[in-house]
């Protein structure tokens, strides 16, 4: 679980704080020996691999009688086309059509610098600043045969774009079912990527964590695990140092916050490896942890499990989360989102984007199959006090879940 913003406020709070730190001792972890990164041999996506995709979609398409997707600069772009690129007020977009190849729209004085990180066959047209970029698709719709059937706009693009199609007598629907159902089924190159991404972070952990000390900011943490892992050679994404109280919010606070003897560090941090994510959350005490740190650790933990077995091949991704909370209601908490308890879903989808469909979540009926990658979180907070919250990723075999990241044995070994 991560939030840009909340996160980026919480990494920032404390930063106020007298610049020198509490003389305290480290951590009772043992150092880990100098790093180096452990990304230098990753196989990147093949362009075979993005053209079996788009093949994919062109099916998806034709039964969902879609003749053709609009995708704006994303993940979504990235993942059929290979091109990054950052979205503005001039329109670049990819146009694939059911039938025939793949066409990118984008400024002309663009185009050089589209065409740089394009990764498959496709030709590119372009507009000039003072001709209709809408013009231009529709008229690119019409050369791939599409004229008269539905263009499916994936789900992320911006409403001026799907204003804009409108006078073109263009009918538009959601591109949903094809870029989900493509997306959400992870290939084993994919969970290759996803596999190195969550190495590096376990990484960056066990080497950050003996350096914690009494009196550092959310701020200092932060920035020791972005300096691991780009050592480690990973792409840093983000660090929510939760200290204390904080860590009773799932996304933190901006009051000022740092590290004290008996409270609860948690640390929610992730990256990238050739676009694909980690996201691994790691909750502690320094120093000596109360019964109820400890009990309330167990629980979590011990959640953690219930959805690992939960999730089955075919079972309703909604059940996952219904089992936790369940078994936390047992143990007193709730009742459902209620607090003290697990006042959010028990886990998200992960690949390109850190939260993917679908998710964890009571109601949702999409069934799990081979492929489907997710975090596990089921975090317990207690308003006022504190919260635990350990998160590892899984992906889907016909074999049932497995991990992307081992959960941690106890509150001891934290990292181990």
């Amino acid at each position: 679980m991560h939030s840009p913003e909340l996160g980026r406020r919480a990494l920032l709070a404390g930063a106020g704080a007298a610049a020198a730190l509490v003389a305290a001792p480290r951590m009772s972890w043992a150092a880990e020996p100098p790093i180096a990164s452990l990304t230098a041999e990753v196989v990147p996506i093949s362009p075979a691999e993005r053209l079996a995709r788009i093949e994919k979609a062109q099916r998806l398409m034709r039964e969902h009688r879609l003749g053709a997707i609009l995708v704006e600069p994303g993940a979504s772009l990235f993942y059929f086309t290979g091109i990054v690129w950052n979205r503005s007020e001039r329109l670049t977009a990819a146009i694939i059509a059911a039938r025939g190849e793949t066409i990118i729209v984008t400024p002309f004085f663009e185009e050089p610098s589209v065409r740089e990180s394009l990764a498959i066959p496709a030709e590119i047209r372009t507009w000039q600043e003072d001709e209709s970029v809408w013009a231009l698709i529709a008229g690119a719709l019409a050369d791939r045969g599409v004229k008269g059937e539905k263009l499916g706009i994936e789900e992320t693009v911006r409403f001026f774009a799907f204003d804009g199609l409108g006078p073109h007598d263009i009918v538009l629907d959601s591109a949903v079912p094809v870029v989900r159902g493509c997306r959400m089924i992870k290939s084993p190159t994919e969970i290759a990527l996803m596999q190195k991404a969550a190495d590096v972070t376990i990484a960056a952990y066990r080497h950050v964590a003996p350096r914690i000390a009494a009196g550092m900011t959310p701020a200092d943490i932060g920035t020791m695990m972005a300096d691991a892992t780009r050592t480690l050679g990973g792409r840093h994404l983000f660090a929510l140092i939760l200290l204390g109280e904080a860590s009773a919010y799932p996304h933190g606070t901006a009051k000022p916050q740092a590290v004290r003897e008996g409270e609860v560090v948690l640390m929610d941090c992730g990256c990238s490896v050739e676009g694909y994510q980690s996201d691994i959350s790691r909750s502690f005490v320094f120093g000596a942890p109360t019964t109820e740190q400890r009990r309330v650790w167990s629980h979590m933990r011990q959640g953690q499990n219930v959805a690992f077995r939960a999730a089955r091949i075919g079972t309703p991704a909604g059940a996952v989360d219904d089992a936790v909370r369940r078994f936390y209601e047992g143990k007193g908490y709730g009742p459902r989102y209620r607090l003290p308890g697990l006042s959010h879903r028990t886990g998200h989808g992960i690949g390109l984007d850190g939260h993917e469909p679908v998710n964890f979540v009571h109601g949702e009926t999409t069934r799990l199959a081979p492929g489907m990658c997710f975090s596990n979180e089921p975090g317990l907070y207690l308003p006022g006090k504190f919260g635990i919250r350990l998160e590892d990723c899984l992906y889907m075999t016909e074999a049932g879940p497995r991990w992307f990241s081992t959960p941690p044995p106890s509150l001891e070994r934290a990292f181990a």
